[in-house]
């Protein structure tokens, strides 16, 4: 490891230039997106292609929350309910979340996949933004905790790392960050009583991603890149985990690429994430980082001994379990 950043290759098989590039810059690891997956086999040579380009067991991450936001789909894998249909259909939603992210840590482990960014604890309200809103686990923060700590269960059971977000709290975008910088218009006492309060419930898991969000009691700079909001993410929320920014190349970010990495590894991320598969922007990134600091190598190999091997799982019992849960 040499870049404090995860890159995401461009396409279904690793090319050349990204075989020598990621040898030479040296990332964490590597995230995967649905312009990655096409069957079982490919993606099984993907992962195993990305290792080898670093020459070590590196992280493979994936956004496979189920609902929307799946990256692996029909007919290769299994269709889930979007998470806050889950979470107020089931007859007990802790059961039903451990036994989805025990299913979907089957799934990922079967293709080289070994951390899920799952559970998002943002809290739904009644005015957060439809890209963000039905991927919620509940519209309360102690909903929201019970059935986050359920995902990350499901998930460490399965062998797969969890990855909290979005650090300190998403929910009350009204905007897609994808495309523009939403606020929370509320004081950080507030914030704190309601947003943060699930992270700070688990706050004792290894990873988390921070919130292209901004909180303008700290300042008019999102919290990927706010130093205030990072010392919040550490001392009032108390998460010592390692700590991802959001993707970079997403619009709610101003400036060059160059300056958003930059921006968000001075600010106290960990590790940035950039996502899109540019070659140039990745070569950008990977120079503006630089080299993992001394407490972020720690972190990472904190969060990477927590990794285990693949259970063996009765997945047609198990989906019985889920479906009789569902009704």
């Amino acid at each position: 490891m040499r870049a404090a950043a995860i890159f995401g290759p461009e396409g279904l098989s690793v090319t050349d230039w990204e075989r020598g590039f990621f040898r030479e810059s040296g990332p964490v690891g590597f995230i995967l997106f649905a312009r990655n997956v096409d069957t079982p086999d490919q993606l099984r040579r993907l992962t195993g292609d990305l290792r080898d380009s670093v020459g070590w067991d590196a992280p493979v991450l994936i956004d496979q929350e189920g609902g929307r936001v799946q990256r692996m789909r029909a007919p290769h894998w299994r269709e889930y309910l979007p998470p806050l249909d889950q979470a107020q259909t089931a007859s007990d939603p802790e059961a039903a979340f451990i036994i989805r992210y025990k299913m979907i840590a089957a799934e990922l482990r079967a293709v080289g996949i070994d951390v899920n960014c799952v559970p998002t604890l943002d809290i739904a309200g009644p005015e957060t933004h439809p890209f963000l809103r039905n991927r919620c686990l509940g519209t309360t923060p102690e909903e929201v905790a019970r059935n986050g700590r359920a995902v990350a269960e499901g998930c460490l059971a399965g062998g797969v790392l969890p990855v909290m977000k979005h650090m300190p709290g998403h929910g009350r975008a009204t905007l897609d960050s994808h495309k523009e910088l939403p606020t929370a218009d509320v004081p950080l006492s507030e914030a704190g009583a309601w947003d943060f309060a699930p992270f700070r419930a688990l706050a004792d898991l290894p990873i988390g991603m921070t919130a292209h969000m901004v909180f303008p009691e700290a300042g008019p700079r999102p919290a990927t890149q706010n130093p205030e909001m990072i010392d919040l993410i550490r001392t009032d929320i108390g998460f010592g985990g390692l700590l991802l920014s959001d993707d970079l190349s997403m619009e709610a970010l101003s400036g060059g690429i160059a300056d958003r990495a930059a921006a968000s590894v001075a600010a106290g991320c960990d590790v940035v994430l950039h996502c899109n598969g540019k070659g140039p922007e990745m070569e950008a990134v990977a120079t503006a980082v630089g080299p993992l600091t001394d407490a972020a190598r720690e972190r990472v190999g904190a969060a990477l001994s927590l990794r285990k091997p693949a259970p063996d799982v009765d997945i047609a019992a198990l989906s019985a379990e889920l479906e009789a849960l569902l009704g």
